[in-house]
């Protein structure tokens, strides 16, 4: 019996090449002017100057400053979670803790490489903005993805501690026990409470001691090794969510 055949993929149009390579042009300076200017000071009139166009032109591609700071939010979280995924995914299955650390290590790399970017994805709130949630929620937590996945695929081996090491751990309220709930669906994760409020401690205190160096918190030397530091951090927050030595 003949096979109806499948339709051609088409190709995009010159017009929608064009319109692709200038929205990528626009995100590439404004990444620009956020690392010189800072996030309340972006401006489509500066982008739009140096792409060598009036102002108006701008406005066909980005409507507002907000409009370019959900780009640039957007394409942080993406480029954040490639690079994350990358190391993960270079270390076996079979090595849970060598996962993590290398994840980790994703996270610091990126962050110190890109620090104007990283303020604007972790750093305080661009006044007068509000990210919508439908278009950075899921760019925005991939990392907290990685984390759980890394959590639930040691679990799901029999390669992660599940009780406490420092005893038992507070019971968790009804409103929070409502959002441990929401992360198990959110991330299709079948975990104890426990296993979850670890990955969420262990999620947050790297994101800390990343921001800690990246904004300088630990004083100019940073402490005279903070690459060391990190990697202790490492070792204990791996410990901490239970993952084998």
């Amino acid at each position: 019996m003949p096979t109806t055949p499948r339709p051609a993929r088409s190709e995009p149009t010159p017009r929608a090449r064009a319109r692709a390579s200038t929205m990528r042009e626009i995100v590439r300076l404004g990444r620009q002017h956020l690392a010189v200017d800072g996030a309340a000071a972006l401006s489509l009139r500066a982008i739009a100057r140096d792409l060598g166009v009036v102002s108006s032109a701008v406005y066909r591609y980005v409507r507002s400053r907000d409009e370019l700071l959900t780009l640039l939010l957007v394409d942080g979280y993406n480029e954040l979670g490639d690079a994350v995924d990358a190391a993960v995914e270079a270390v076996p299955p079979d090595d849970p803790r060598g996962r993590w650390q290398a994840l980790g290590r994703a996270v610091r790399r990126w962050a110190l490489a890109e620090p104007a970017t990283y303020a604007l994805l972790y750093g305080s709130p661009v006044p007068g903005y509000a990210a919508p949630a439908e278009e950075t929620t899921g760019p925005g937590t991939r990392v907290a993805r990685a984390v759980i996945t890394l959590g639930a695929e040691a679990y799901a081996a029999g390669r992660l501690r599940v009780d406490e090491p420092a005893g038992p751990a507070p019971e968790p309220t009804p409103a929070l026990a409502a959002g441990l709930d929401q992360v198990r669906a959110e991330f299709d994760a079948d975990l104890p409470d426990a296993v979850v409020t670890r990955g969420v401690l262990v999620w947050s205190s790297l994101f800390g001691a990343v921001s800690f160096e990246v904004f300088g918190q630990y004083g100019p030397d940073g402490l005279g090794d903070p690459e060391a530091l990190f990697e202790h951090h490492l070792t204990r927050l791996a410990d901490l969510l239970g993952l084998p030595r």
